[in-house]
């Protein structure tokens, strides 16, 4: 006889095999684990962005920074170059007028020639000719310092040294000083106090012999 009070017994509500508690807390910490290295590459993303904008913030400023100060350093060279070279062309002007100035004083100075005063009144052409040097001179020397500053520290013409003589228009004798004229009187009387000692010895060895 079939046991029907058996069959008719109602089934135990287990869970299934996939949802038993162990292995259901086992999936639950892997998907914890999964968040958390999900998380610590977002932090790791998160950082690098940071980074990123923090070097990027730095190079802004930097270059502003560096901006600034070029704007002003070029801003201030072009108030100097500006004069420099109002200066420049003032001095090319300036010595463009002179070496003008010179080259005519130059070709009258050659072209002075006495054999061609045949003729003519010797004394006036020679005064003319004096005064044409006279003239000459005073623009060299007049212009010598603008050539070149070097002559306003009392080094001499560099024009003439480059040219290698050295020209003297001193007029006058030089002024000596004292030691220069003590030095030549010792010059002076020294062979003359030599004879004279010499002339002692030998009237007193004359005397002797007496």
């Amino acid at each position: 006889m079939p046991d029907h009070t058996r069959s008719n017994e109602p089934l135990l509500d287990l869970p299934d095999d996939d949802n038993l508690p162990g292995e259901h807390l086992d999936t639950q910490v892997q998907k914890a684990q999964e968040q958390l290295i999900s998380l610590k590459r977002q932090q790791e993303s998160i950082e690098k962005q940071k980074r990123e904008l923090e070097e990027l913030s730095r190079r802004q400023e930097q270059l502003h920074a560096g901006r600034s100060e070029m704007v002003d350093r070029f801003t201030r060279a072009a108030v100097v170059l500006e004069r420099e070279i109002y200066d420049a062309q003032k001095r090319v002007e300036q010595l463009q007028a002179i070496n003008e100035s010179f080259s005519q004083h130059h070709a009258y100075i050659e072209s002075i020639n006495p054999k061609h005063w045949d003729g003519l009144d010797i004394h006036k052409e020679l005064a003319k000719a004096l005064g044409a040097v006279d003239d000459a001179r005073a623009e060299y020397n007049k212009s010598l310092p603008k050539i070149s500053p070097e002559t306003e520290t009392g080094r001499g013409d560099p024009v003439a040294a480059s040219a290698g003589f050295q020209l003297d228009y001193r007029q006058g004798p030089e002024v000596k000083d004292f030691i220069y004229w003590l030095k030549a009187g010792f010059a002076f009387t020294l062979p003359l106090l030599a004879l004279g000692i010499v002339l002692i010895f030998i009237l007193y060895g004359s005397q002797g012999h007496q």
